[in-house]
């Protein structure tokens, strides 16, 4: 095998983990580099090219090269819409067009056997009681052919979507195979239980998160306002970094503008200005105010909600007898010609934690009107130039804004054009070669070192044990000694 072959597991790396390699195995290594009979051979073997698989070489002056990573994800990506598919989507064609070896565990209702060359592992799922979706599976994860399978092909690094259920087995899996672990966090729960459930289980959500926090090697969130609402909730600071966004400028574009399209979400009205909203149609995206805000706008401004979920029935009512339209679930082209063909997105979510749908809507060219709260304030860094932020809760600034863009075309049209070149800056191969060359091999350093410290904290441990019941003994052994001793009441100086 060559020593820096591609897409070999044994090329060269500053940050190979040693917990790979069994440690009799280890220790036999460093005893042979240690012996000077041996050091002859060893330069021969370097000098060769040639390396015995079962013998890592550690090389400081060379990067890490990840080729195998196991990925654990739920709700499916291949099945379920949201942000999340597109950036794992992205995430699996990245690492196979870097060449790696990926394997994706995931529950779908109908999984495909492979995604761009990646391995598709299917595991049972269920849904959520009180949040009906087909797609949205959740997964325990627990099965013996997906153990078995990390056993035989053991990544280098398995990196799990949370908050869920399938983070527990993952990091199950991780532990006991001694693997790094990269903990991913999209969706921001302790927002979203008071809207379905009891919000005294707010509290113990981010105590799981804390924990997430505490057993990963790294956990990535989706932006730094993200990451700061996790270092206020006092998760681990050392353990957090941003998983850098990207776009596909390509897929969303503003060669996409359709006439026809338009038609169809202006009902007809092809001169009216169009709001689309984009998304998940649920409770937690606050999407009713926005019948607050349309009352405020111009008489003749449309609404078009592309995308389905639990409360599309309960917003069809809600929205009766106004210019609305809803367009259903749209893929693909569809997709693209949606967003390119309206004016102004609208973006009422309080709970996003980055908000991939105005990035592909400022990358389609729309002016973009959101909600300050979230990851969504990552997006707009730049207030008025590339779009506009509202205070939470004030609709009438929200009705203000966009009415503001409605009645001055060429400032709407500025806004789209400085939202789109602001979006030219991040793709989606940069984001991965952040994630595969320097996040992960942060992860593996990171797992490298603890499986050093364990080791010299469980010597550490055996030996005070140790101590501590030889004391005990010796102890006991005097105690016994004087309960024998029969003469000890006669003796002068004995109390």
């Amino acid at each position: 095998m060559q020593l820096n072959a591609p897409g070999s597991t044994f090329a060269v790396s500053r940050r190979c983990d040693t917990a790979y390699i069994s440690r009799p195995v280890f220790i036999c290594y460093k005893f042979c580099l240690s012996e000077p009979s041996l050091h002859k051979r060893n330069a021969q073997t370097l000098a060769s090219g040639v390396l015995e698989p079962s013998i890592p070489i550690l090389n400081k002056n060379k990067p890490l090269q990840t080729n195998n990573v196991a990925i654990f994800v739920e709700p499916s990506p291949f099945s379920h819409v949201s942000g999340m598919k597109n950036r794992f989507e992205c995430l699996i064609k990245g690492l196979r067009e870097a060449g790696d070896q990926v394997t994706v565990v995931t529950p779908d209702p109908e999984p495909p056997a492979e995604f761009c060359g990646a391995k598709v592992v299917n595991v049972l799922g269920f849904k959520l009681p009180f949040y009906s979706s087909p797609t949205l599976l959740l997964s325990l994860g627990l099965s013996v052919r997906v153990l078995y399978h990390l056993v035989t092909s053991r990544p280098q690094i398995i990196h799990v979507s949370s908050p869920g259920l399938l983070v527990f087995a993952a990091t199950m899996y991780a532990k006991l195979l001694r693997i790094p672990l990269v903990v991913s966090y999209h969706t921001h729960i302790p927002e979203y239980i008071p809207k379905y459930t009891w919000k005294e289980l707010v509290h113990p959500m981010w105590s799981i998160i804390r924990w997430c926090t505490r057993a990963s090697d790294l956990t990535l969130v989706t932006s730094a306002a993200m990451k700061s609402e996790l270092i206020k909730n006092l998760c681990r600071v050392k353990s957090i970094d941003v998983w850098q966004r990207g776009v596909d400028t390509e897929v969303f574009n503003p060669k996409f503008r359709d006439l026809e399209m338009r038609q169809r979400m202006t009902g007809g009205n092809l001169d009216s200005p169009l709001l689309v909203y984009v998304g998940r149609l649920g409770n937690e995206k606050n999407l009713a105010p926005i019948k607050t805000i349309m009352e405020n706008l111009p008489k003749g401004t449309r609404m078009a909600f592309v995308g389905d979920g639990p409360q599309r029935a309960e917003l069809e009512e809600h929205f009766n007898g106004m210019p609305v339209v809803f367009m259903g679930m749209l893929k693909g082209d569809e997709l693209s010609k949606a967003y390119a063909s309206a004016d102004i997105f609208v973006m009422p979510s309080e709970t996003e934690t980055l908000g991939f749908v105005v990035l592909e809507a400022m990358a389609s060219g729309l002016a973009v009107v959101a909600v300050a709260a979230g990851g969504l304030t990552d997006i707009i860094t730049q207030k008025g130039k590339v779009g506009h932020l509202y205070p939470s809760g004030d609709y009438a600034e929200a009705a203000r804004l966009i009415r503001q863009l409605i009645e001055d075309p060429s400032a709407c049209k500025a806004m789209s054009a400085a939202g789109r070149a602001e979006v030219e800056k991040f793709g989606w191969s940069a984001a991965t070669k952040v994630l595969r060359e320097q996040q992960y091999s942060r992860a593996i350093k990171v797992n490298s070192s603890k499986q050093r410290f364990r080791f010299m904290a469980v010597r550490i441990g055996i030996g005070r044990l140790l101590k501590m019941a030889l004391g005990a003994f010796y102890a006991f052994f005097l105690w016994i000694l004087e309960k024998l001793d029969y003469a000890r009441s006669m003796r002068p100086h004995a109390a």
